[in-house]
């Protein structure tokens, strides 16, 4: 990891040139959560301008990134950044939570991020995915291998939504994937069991032979469910 963000800095100062402030790594590499193989690189790059040109600029850098397996580069004025902290309030939260500076100064640090639209962002998140969960068990194939692919591939968006779901309901908010879970577990007084069991599976301390994968496809969309709505209904309240 070190020497593929030691590269990507090495290729970017000469792209970007004097038009580059600074560069921030987020995601799961910030936060100890990172498994080669399975995660990626988050990089912000944050540049004084960003017309046509300047992203042009940037193509190279950028094409050698992805090929890495990698998502491109997230590209931000300052200003934009401000004006963007009521949209991406969970995005930015995250980064200002855990992040680490690359290059240039810590602009995440005094970044403000509107935490009454945060809420409504995790309510509107958390109902979108829930329903897209639902779209997927209906639309996937009846095979343990497509089901267990569904669970899969969104147990680290509902991570997420459940961190910021338990810090939305006031509590501090969790550190990692699997405190996330345990805390919506507690507020909601759901049964996660499957969703630490996942875990394990991406952390390499189990395989999917240790999974039921069907009975475990029941509970991962009832505690979904479960988290859902009561945070729906909390907020609601408050």
């Amino acid at each position: 990891m070190e020497a593929q963000l030691k590269e990507f800095l090495d290729r970017l100062h000469p792209a970007a040139g004097a038009n580059l402030v600074s560069v921030v790594l987020y995601g799961s590499a910030a936060t100890g959560e990172f498994r080669a193989g399975q995660s990626d690189l988050n990089i912000l790059c944050l540049v004084s301008h960003a017309d046509a040109k300047d992203l042009e600029s940037l193509h190279a850098v950028s094409e050698w990134w992805i090929k890495k397996g990698n998502h491109p580069p997230l590209i931000f004025t300052r200003e934009e950044l401000n004006r963007s902290a009521d949209v991406f309030a969970i995005e930015f939260l995250d980064m200002k939570s855990k992040h680490r500076i690359l290059y240039g100064p810590d602009f995440l640090t005094d970044l403000e991020v509107p935490l009454h639209l945060h809420r409504l962002q995790v309510e509107r998140e958390l109902r979108t995915n829930w329903l897209r969960l639902r779209q997927a068990i209906i639309a996937a194939p009846l095979t343990e291998k497509a089901h267990l692919a569904l669970m899969t591939n969104s147990l680290s968006t509902f991570c997420s939504l459940f961190r910021h779901a338990v810090f939305a309901l006031g509590e501090k908010i969790p550190a990692t994937k699997r405190d996330a879970v345990t805390a919506a577990s507690a507020l909601t007084n759901s049964d996660a069991t499957t969703f630490h069991k996942l875990l394990d599976l991406r952390e390499g301390k189990s395989d999917a032979k240790s999974l039921n994968i069907e009975p475990s496809l029941h509970s991962y969309l009832a505690f979904v469910e479960s988290v859902t709505n009561e945070v729906d209904r909390r907020l609601e309240s408050q």
